[in-house]
């Protein structure tokens, strides 16, 4: 009976552990930052499963810190500097959170291009040095990988995969009227109801809001196509040895993993080959450290705020920094503050700052009353997954799109960092602490997620092995991959019908003039004689 039951036990742990068959080796090619974070959450769940990964890791970089990454390490030198590097991205991050928003619209896409061609320059640098490195490529050609994850606001992971040819993953989140899912993942996006990425809109415009967004689509279109693709079509084509574009590659992916999810995202069509798996890196809240607890708990009925612009931002004025310091020293509650810089001089009694805190452990606790976020993804589905309502100052990239989701969904009130004052932020943090409708609605988002069949990151992981054990996903993948543009907007079956309308209607001229020339000459000699 005793050997029936180890068994069982070690059945079921072959299920749990092994459930793809077979243990495979992946290859990964991340992106910095907070795209990192939601990556590694996959990862270190594909390694309890027993698969080997290798991740391909810039030296320098901006937040990888080698001595915690638990995989094997392939490092990529890079021909800069820490400090060099460190400058470029500041200067990236400095045009994109303060001097984007103060453009009209047309500078403002003149000026992304520019942001672009900087960031571009930054990715290709790395690329570069994996793909010219012999060496490195003998070595991960021997390796026999299975899969490569990749993340496509990196480009390179595909070139990657298709000189190794391996099947590959995109683990993603920007917006989905992003140029990158329209374009190369053949995504439909109407621009009706789908907005456009960076243009803060939501699902229900007006009209001037759909000529605006129509517009944005299409100098998108035009800014990547003309300007910033042809670099890389050429890039792609010289290492390739064939002509090729980035998107062709692009559309090559097997699966598209999507950071979000319905709780959080507008309805809109998507493919059989995209998964929304947002909040995969969410958990329940462990106990706070003895310190920030005697904290909390000292805040009485009133509760806490927590609050922090994320890990990129670090540059605030003090004029900005004493602003924000002002309004919350205004509210009853105790406020958490992640901060690096000079401690403001109108700093209240209640409110203290911290180079890190544990975030998500925070917004579970039972007495935060609100989150003041840069409305980045991740640390909205922390927000989401606890059911607590949020104060958000987007910054940059898709944080304004995420804002105005939330927004849309009644658990978030929104504040310009650039034109904000104490009064703006001080009525908007009473706002969200003082109206019961949007923590009901902040919970209401927080049951539908928690309400799935399956959890997100057991999809991620299950559609990860679902490619490794098929050696793709071809039969998920659209065939407008395979149209050309004038096929995919039937340009050519409008035309031909034009045609045929156009033949119908001069033959129908031709019959009637023929016929009124005819009844006009019979007429004439019937009338002579």
């Amino acid at each position: 009976m005793r050997t029936m039951k180890g068994f069982y036990v070690l059945f079921t742990l072959h299920l749990c552990f092994l459930d793809s068959g077979k243990t495979g080796k992946i290859l990964v090619w991340p992106s910095d930052s907070s795209h990192w974070i939601s990556l590694k959450v996959i990862l270190d769940q594909l390694q309890l499963h027993g698969h080997e990964i290798t991740i391909l890791v810039p030296s320098p970089n901006h937040l990888f810190d080698l001595t915690k990454i638990p995989f094997n390490v392939e490092n990529l030198q890079l021909p800069v500097t820490q400090e060099t590097l460190k400058e470029e991205l500041d200067t990236i991050l400095y045009i994109a959170s303060f001097e984007l928003p103060k453009l009209s619209w047309w500078n403002r896409q003149a000026k992304l291009r520019e942001m672009g061609k900087r960031f571009f320059r930054v990715t290709k640098r790395t690329c570069d040095s994996a793909i010219t490195n012999k060496e490195l490529l003998s070595r991960l050609q021997a390796a026999k990988f299975d899969i490569c994850l990749a993340d496509p606001l990196s480009f390179c992971g595909e070139l990657l995969a298709e000189l190794l040819n391996i099947p590959f993953i995109y683990s993603f989140r920007f917006s989905h009227g992003s140029v990158i899912e329209r374009l190369c993942a053949q995504l439909p996006t109407p621009s009706s109801y789908v907005p456009g990425s960076t243009s803060g809109l939501t699902d229900s415009m007006t009209f001037v809001q759909r000529l605006e967004n129509w517009l944005l689509y299409i100098m998108s279109d035009m800014m990547f196509l003309y300007f910033l693709f042809p670099e890389w079509d050429e890039y792609y084509s010289k290492i390739l040895g064939k002509p090729t574009t980035l998107c062709e590659i692009m559309g090559k992916a097997e699966m598209w993993l999507i950071r979000t999810y319905w709780d959080f995202e507008f309805p809109y069509p998507y493919l059989p080959n995209f998964e929304f798996v947002g909040g995969l890196h969410c958990k329940p809240a462990k106990p706070l450290p003895k310190e920030l607890e005697e904290f909390v708990q000292s805040s009485g009925k009133d509760g806490i705020v927590v609050f922090t612009l994320g890990s990129m931002i670090k540059n605030l004025t003090e004029e900005k920094s004493n602003i924000i310091a002002s309004a919350l020293a205004q509210i009853p509650q105790k406020v958490l503050w992640k901060y690096t810089g000079k401690k403001p001089d109108t700093l209240g009694p209640n409110t203290r700052l911290y180079e890190w805190i544990p975030q998500n452990d925070l917004l579970g606790h039972p007495k935060t009353r609100a989150f003041i976020t840069h409305c980045g993804t991740n640390g909205i589905y922390e927000a989401i997954y606890h059911g607590i309502p949020m104060v958000g100052i987007p910054m940059f990239g898709d944080q304004p799109d995420n804002i105005a989701r939330i927004k849309a969904k009644g658990a978030a009130v929104e504040v310009d960092l650039h034109t904000m004052t104490s009064s703006n932020l001080l009525k908007a943090l009473k706002e969200v602490i003082n109206n019961p409708s949007y923590k009901e609605n902040a919970m209401t988002l927080s049951r539908i997620h928690h309400d799935q069949p399956m959890k997100p990151l057991d999809r991620a992981v299950f559609w990860t092995e679902f490619v490794m054990r098929h050696k793709g996903a071809k039969h998920l993948r659209a065939a407008s991959h395979d149209l050309t543009w004038v096929q995919y907007h039937s340009l050519d079956v409008i035309g031909f019908l034009l045609a045929c309308v156009a033949t119908t209607i001069l033959l129908v001229s031709k019959c009637c003039l023929f016929c009124c020339w005819k009844f006009g000459k019979t007429g004439k000699k019937n009338k002579r004689e």
